[in-house]
């Protein structure tokens, strides 16, 4: 017999643990799920539930590779994630692999280290049966939903689309919110501040909380003018002053949905962006001497508990490196929200040592920032809180009575390495005594109105999600992305908007499937899903009592659900026949077009009123430049815009000719044997890319401009010039290439 072979989900993965388990294993990667539901049929008996897995298409190689390393080998250890999907992969390999003949085991490991890795393997288990068949439940599941609710989508709506069980969950939120915001009834409010000294500097601010002895509550100008002119002209006198101190704990670690909530508001990056990087952060990076080492734990979970030799560390750290006033009294613990998955722990540093200053110059900047977060966050959540002093003061003026807050930082503890309190030592009070009289330096007022409920963002999203037990740590970033990519939403200022046709889905299905469109039945059907991962409930079970009332509900929307694939009616009249213009979801996006459609073919592109009116865009006078002749009618071509953003070249005589072409970037494909010239194009969601125009024959693609000129550190043809947050630079478009240069002089993008 061979080595034992250890078969773990990613090929990074391979590389970190082959450095320190050497030749005395064999090491392989499944490359994600071996085995799935057929793509082109249901794929599950809906007597019994029974799934009809198949190898995935493409998978083929890898499967065959398994195989023959499982048929020398002596032990055969599945190693993929920790989590329901990694059990599922497990599950999956064994069945592919029963006839190698060798035991097989299940390990699993929290962080990729030597000692984390030798430990699992001196632990093998079982494959949790329970756990993966929880997985097989959820994915039947949303087998069922998608595959028998979106077919009545493509009759009743558009070809193409799709439906979710928890993404269309999802997509309910952002639809509600923008419903929300639409009927909110702004009113006016005003609020008052005074600008006061006392003997002493500071300046400060005190803001009006009462007046007449009742809460604050002026609405009109005329009532501002009357309480501003009641209020001038009286002595401002301190009534109270207290004092106290205050002390603020720091955050627990991160789990999964704060790491995407925390590196959305302070980073920019999307939930994607945020998991992608940390699975990297987690399988292990080149890092110069050190060679591969795997930087984070484990990043889907939902536990804040931390493994007693981190906390050690964390404490060995701080006090050498902080000073032993760092460190609380007692070591902190952090309790989970109820029913927290406690298989893992919180997000942490593998090795709280290597610090953000270690791996700066070693890794990509994504990679840094979200490492530097993540460090910093578990080290601050083992440190002393921050001390501050508080003061508060209550300031009379005839019929108002004022309210003057200050803090002073006295031991900033956590805070010394996570946390933004700019401006602590500013909110200062000068000392202040009862009775005192005060200064006035300026009395102002300010018109206000009351807002509607915030968009959401992606953060606010995952906390909504995670709040109201939607999806798993596992399903957040797979959520957002999905509305994005179905176009169901599109991100205006970094929140969700929902498009016409997200809002038509949504509101269709609300309509006929309210069960699954509830967000207490979705929550409840995660419960039930834990129950059945952790042997309390049967799966078939579960199975049977949804489709009882999933199907009928089925067949009745079939028959009842109204038909809105011809449009949807609105009140905006066609300026050329008078007849109502409807929304229309095309290929690049919704528009106005004419009920009359064919006899009229008038289109207009619209917008949302504040108060969801639909309002369609005035045309704006289009100036003509010429571009050269076109080689079918001879008349001038003339450069335009399509609707999604990307240019092209089109015949001024349109429509009665038609001629068309991409616009040329005039950059020669650079792929091998390729004759093609890259051409501007855009997707659905309004990005525009350069590909090669012989597609679909050659699939090269970039997403930035095209430049003619080869590499100088590797192999690639061409270069790109793209945007970044420092400006304009010249970079290589292989990822594994970091050739960079500062643009030396701009150009226009390409004429033709």
């Amino acid at each position: 017999m061979g080595k034992d072979l250890i078969i773990v989900e990613s090929p990074a993965k391979v590389k970190t643990i082959k450095k320190f388990l050497g030749n005395a294993y064999a090491v392989e990667a499944s490359v994600g799920h071996v085995r799935d539901l057929p793509q082109k049929k249901l794929g599950v008996d809906e007597e019994d539930f029974a799934p009809q897995y198949q190898i995935i298409p493409g998978k083929q190689k890898v499967v065959a590779k398994l195989k023959e390393a499982a048929a020398t080998a002596a032990t055969i250890y599945l190693a993929p994630d920790p989590d329901r999907e990694g059990e599922a992969i497990a599950w999956h390999v064994a069945e592919i692999l029963k006839g190698a003949g060798a035991p097989v085991h299940r390990i699993q490991f929290n962080e990729i280290t030597a000692k984390a890795v030798r430990e699992a393997l001196a632990h093998p288990r079982e494959i949790n049966e329970k756990l993966f068949l929880s997985q097989q439940a959820r994915r039947i599941l949303d087998r069922l939903v998608g595959y028998k609710v979106s077919p009545i989508l493509w009759q009743k709506v558009k070809s193409g689309i799709s439906a979710g069980r928890v993404q269309s969950v999802a997509l309910r939120l952002v639809v509600d919110r923008e419903k929300e915001r639409r009927v909110f009834v702004p009113e006016e409010y005003w609020n008052f501040k005074a600008r006061l000294a006392g003997d002493a500097p500071p300046e400060f601010e005190a803001e009006l909380v009462k007046y007449q002895g009742k809460k604050l509550d002026i609405g009109s100008a005329e009532q501002a003018e009357a309480a501003e002119a009641a209020i001038r002209g009286n002595p401002f006198v301190v009534a109270a002053v207290a004092e106290k101190e205050r002390k603020k704990s720091p955050p627990p670690p991160f789990i999964t949905s704060t790491l995407q909530q925390a590196a959305n508001q302070r980073l920019g990056y999307s939930a994607k962006r945020t998991m992608g990087a940390a699975q990297k952060l987690y399988e292990g990076l080149e890092l110069g001497e050190r060679g591969t080492v795997a930087l984070i734990t484990y990043m889907r979970t939902d536990s804040t508990r931390i493994a007693d030799e981190a906390r050690d560390a964390a404490r060995e750290f701080i006090v050498e490196t902080l000073g032993p006033d760092y460190y609380p009294e007692k070591a902190r613990h952090f309790r989970s929200k109820a029913g927290a998955q406690d298989a893992h722990e919180a997000i942490r540093p593998v090795d709280v040592a290597l610090t953000p200053a270690d791996v700066k110059a070693l890794l990509p900047k994504d990679l840094f920032s979200l490492y530097k977060l993540i460090w910093e966050r578990f080290v601050a959540s083992q440190m002393r809180e921050a001390r501050f002093w508080d003061t508060v003061a209550d300031i009379a003026a005839g019929p108002g009575l004022f309210k003057a807050k200050g803090q002073r930082l006295m031991f900033p503890g956590y805070l010394k390495v996570y946390g933004q309190e700019a401006g602590d030592e500013a909110k200062s009070l000068p000392p202040l005594a009862k009775d005192q009289v005060l200064t006035l330096l300026e009395l102002k007022k300010e018109q206000k109105f009351t807002q509607p409920p915030p968009r959401y963002t992606e953060a606010s999203l995952v906390r909504e999600l995670e709040e109201k037990g939607i999806g798993r740590p596992s399903t957040y970033a797979a959520i957002i992305s999905t509305l994005l990519d179905r176009d169901y939403a599109r991100l205006e200022d970094k929140h969700f908007v929902p498009s016409e046709l997200g809002e038509t889905v949504s509101d269709l299905l609300a309509e006929h499937f309210a069960k699954i469109m509830d967000v207490g039945f979705t929550a409840g059907m995660e419960e039930a899903l834990d129950a059945v991962a952790e042997g309390r409930g049967d799966w078939v079970g579960l199975l049977r009592d949804f489709t009882g009332d999933f199907y009928p509900t089925l067949a009745k929307a079939a028959k009842d659900m109204a038909k809105v694939k011809a449009g949807k009616e609105t009140d905006v009249a066609c300026e050329l026949c008078g007849k109502p213009m409807v929304i229309r979801f095309g290929k690049a996006g919704e528009f106005l077009g004419c009920s009359g459609y064919p006899e009229c073919k008038n289109t207009k592109e619209f917008d949302r009123a504040p108060d969801g009116a639909v309002v369609a865009r005035e045309r704006k006078a289009e100036e003509t430049v010429s571009v050269g002749t076109c080689p079918q009618c001879g008349k001038d071509l003339a450069l335009k815009k399509s609707r999604t953003g990307s240019r092209f070249i089109a015949c001024t005589g349109w429509p009665d000719c038609k001629y068309t072409r991409p616009f040329s970037t005039g950059v020669a494909c650079p792929k091998e044997g390729c004759s093609g010239t890259l051409v501007e194009k855009s997707s659905k969601r309004g990005k525009v890319f350069y590909a090669c125009d012989a597609y679909p024959q050659c699939d090269f693609a970039l997403w930035d401009w095209p430049i003619p000129e080869p590499c100088p550190q590797c192999d690639s043809k061409v270069l790109v010039r793209k945007k970044t947050r420092d400006g304009e630079i010249i970079a290589c478009p292989n990822r594994a290439c970091r050739y960079k240069r500062a643009v030396a002089g701009k150009k226009g993008e390409g004429e033709e």
